[in-house]
């Protein structure tokens, strides 16, 4: 697995990224050494965060998580990885073989205000066809509210979002 380790507003020591690659090295047994690891290590308002990205055959997993120190947030944050991929190992494995999930494209994050307006950080990502089933998939396994994507049988570009009572929305744009 390649891990990329990086530190916001902060240097991130040897023996730090070395402890990283040792928890990392847990999860291998998942992703045959082809997924890509990226650690970021922040301290917000006296706490340690470590936000862990995984990246492997197209699905995203991802865990953000403060603790005390940067070791206690390791370990919470690898053993949600891990819990993540065990509660949807099943329909992991059958979309891994069908080879329906889409490899994510670099994410590029821009951090800047744009004007003073109110909106703090840009995401772009590349969207390509999926079901309705896949994006929910996708969603869950990000661990967000929404997901953007482009239906695989209309071509549209949909949202399917969480609801609150448990179940799922999709936004389908009205043709013009």
């Amino acid at each position: 697995m390649k891990i990329t380790v990086v530190g916001r507003q902060m240097n991130v020591y040897e023996e730090m990224k070395l402890l990283i690659e040792k928890k990392l090295k847990k999860l291998d047994k998942f992703f045959a050494g082809e997924g890509d690891a990226t650690v970021t290590l922040s301290c917000k308002h006296n706490q340690k965060y470590i936000e862990l990205t995984i990246s492997a055959g197209g699905a995203l997993f991802r865990s953000e998580v403060g603790a005390d120190s940067f070791r206690d947030a390791l370990d919470d944050a690898v053993s949600n990885i891990e819990r993540q991929i065990r509660k949807n190992k099943t329909k992991l494995a059958k979309r891994l073989r069908q080879g329906s999930f889409i490899p994510p494209s670099e994410e590029e994050f821009d951090d800047t205000p744009l004007d003073e307006e109110q909106i703090l950080r840009t995401k772009t990502y590349d969207t390509k066809p999926m079901s309705p089933e896949e994006a929910i998939l996708q969603m869950n396994l990000l661990g967000h509210q929404f997901f953007v994507f482009k239906d695989d049988q209309t071509g549209a570009t949909c949202v399917v979002y969480a609801r609150r009572d448990g179940a799922y929305g999709l936004i389908v744009p009205e043709a013009e």
